[in-house]
């Protein structure tokens, strides 16, 4: 019995079966399908951080205030001397307080994003007002309760209304709306169009909030960045007196932290996938097995007149592999279609098509039914040809 002859009665006994074999298929499809569907999602939602990192350009630099209940800190004020005494190399220092607030106009309530933060905002990371104007240094210096509104949260508590000039509650307190930002994401809610921006101090007030603990410096060119971070590390170094009381970290630095933890998310992805694959190859050994059980005449009869054990052996494993390789094709055309139809319904995450994680998964699919197909079908071509033919 050649390949060919094996191949065509592989396929007719897993045809005849068509729901049990549907069912032995489930385990890979489900496993292949949410594997590339997994992939997607997570290279999809990188991808958005990282082209908005990018975009943003490579010389800023992040501190964090890792320190609590010091009684040192870091002030906006300091940190403004600190870029007056290095103006050839530090173009702006900008304090973010940041915060969930309530807001509510009228009857309309909402909950949305608060950043508290200086004028330079708008420029550092280009937050520009399609109408009436961004924060001013006489808001800083007066702490006036004004706001700049992202366009989710306009379209929503304004309904349409021109909101420059309006009153807005923020967690009760009343704010005048001066500007409305431009849109970035269309408007869509949990984006940068879903946001509040306020005056920093006035944001310390409403949250409550002595310590600012999160600033953005900008350099003033991408040279000037590791020169910025050595005298910010020794600037801040003297106030707190230890170096783990804060956190300087430049764009690459992030850009490398989130491949880190993009890496650690596929290890996972990678285990739960495989713990899937698994599962489903123990059915297909299972469903296998039966199968053998259930045709031991028949492989009596083939050895009988002539079948040799490795016939036998080729038939079932062959079969096992159709089982997951046709499972392995459900699942990748069923992981496609989440990218295409519901993460790519998804305006926040960029959906991407991994030809290697496609490839890779049907390939693992394939090596299932290798693995888990090979002893039912050891098991059926040593069956001895006279008690298989007695076999009720």
């Amino acid at each position: 019995m050649g390949f060919a002859q094996a191949f065509k009665m592989a396929v007719k006994s897993i045809f005849s079966n068509k729901v049990r074999s549907f069912l032995t298929m489930l385990g890979v499809i489900i496993g292949v399908g949410s594997v590339i569907a997994a992939v997607a999602l997570a290279q999809g939602s990188t991808k958005q951080i990282t082209d908005s990192i990018q975009g943003l350009g490579t010389n800023l630099i992040h501190i964090t205030i890792m320190g609590r209940n010091s009684n040192r800190n870091v002030t906006y004020d300091k940190l403004q001397k600190f870029a007056e005494n290095n103006k050839d190399e530090v173009t702006y220092i900008v304090p973010q307080v940041n915060s969930n607030v309530t807001v509510k106009v009228g009857t309309k309530t909402r909950n949305t994003s608060l950043i508290g933060t200086s004028p330079e905002y708008e420029h550092m990371l280009s937050r520009h007002p399609q109408a009436g104007r961004f924060l001013s240094s006489f808001d800083i210096d007066y702490m006036q309760k004004v706001a700049v509104i992202g366009t989710a949260v306009a379209n929503d508590v304004f309904e349409g209304k021109n909101p420059v000039g309006q009153k807005i509650k923020i967690d009760g307190q009343v704010f005048k709306v001066v500007g409305v930002l431009e849109e970035k994401a269309g408007g869509q809610v949990q984006s940068d169009d879903d946001q509040i921006i306020i005056p920093v101090n006035v944001a310390q007030r409403l949250s409550r909030n002595s310590v600012i603990r999160n600033f953005t410096v900008q350099a003033s060119t991408p040279e000037a960045v590791d020169s910025v971070m050595e005298k910010l590390n020794t600037f801040l170094t003297k106030i707190y007196g230890d170096e783990n009381a804060f956190l300087v970290l430049n764009q690459a630095q992030i850009l490398s932290m989130l491949d880190n933890v993009t890496g650690i998310m596929m290890i996972v992805l990678g285990g739960i996938a495989a713990i899937s694959l698994v599962v489903g190859g123990i059915g297909i050994m299972n469903i296998m097995l039966v199968s053998v059980s259930e045709r031991t005449r028949e492989i009596g009869i083939r050895k009988a007149i002539g079948a040799k054990r490795r016939n036998i052996l080729i038939q079932f494993l062959i079969e096992a592999v159709m089982v997951t390789g046709i499972g392995g094709i459900i699942g990748v055309l069923l992981g496609v279609s989440i990218i295409r139809f519901v993460i790519g319904s998804i305006d926040l995450i960029t959906p991407v098509y991994s030809p290697f994680w496609i490839l890779f998964s049907f390939g693992i699919s394939l090596a299932v039914g290798v693995v888990f197909g090979m002893f039912p079908a050891y098991k059926a071509s040593k069956l001895n040809p006279i008690e298989a033919l007695r076999f009720e």
